[in-house]
């Protein structure tokens, strides 16, 4: 990941961490390319038809942007079963099951590099302030499914002939 890169993904967890100080659970999604445009969703997390609806509005503005670069990171349950599956679900008010952590999973795109994914753990304090780890950059192979934050916003750039992306 390069430093142009780097920054926009600090600038995005930095994003979602104070909204989550806050007690809010947006999706954030940044773009660069004539400008830096940065979207939120509020209700991304509610269900896969919501959730499509804005990666395709994201897309969309990419497109109009003609992004070179961006992150997307939504805060999501990361549920670890055995042997080495890994599950995501919403975060919600209820405490966390064994197996469980809340986390920041994050997505970046960057036309020369391409595509990173990495998450950003956190855990909570007795009265609810969350703690951030710092964020980390997966090493080791990834298959992503269309559930994967980011990965409809990724495909439906990168399925485009005309997309600026390419």
């Amino acid at each position: 990941m390069n430093d142009e890169s780097a920054a926009l993904l600090f600038d995005v967890v930095g994003r979602l961490e104070q909204s989550i100080v806050a007690r809010n659970c947006p999706a954030i999604v940044a773009l660069v390319g004539d400008r830096k445009l940065v979207l939120s969703d509020y209700d991304y997390l509610r269900d896969d038809e919501t959730a499509a609806a804005f990666e395709s509005r994201a897309a969309a503005k990419a497109k109009e942007i003609g992004a070179r670069r961006w992150v997307f990171a939504v805060p999501q349950v990361w549920v670890f079963t055995p042997p080495s599956t890994i599950m995501t679900r919403a975060v919600s008010n209820h405490p966390l099951r064994e197996g469980e952590q809340e986390a920041i999973s994050w997505m970046s795109f960057n036309a020369t590099d391409g595509v990173d994914y990495g998450r950003v753990a956190y855990a909570r304090r007795p009265n609810g302030e969350p703690v951030f780890e710092d964020a980390e950059i997966f090493t080791v192979g990834i298959t992503p499914t269309q559930v994967v934050p980011g990965y409809r916003l990724l495909q439906a750039l990168l399925d485009d002939d005309d997309a600026p992306l390419l």
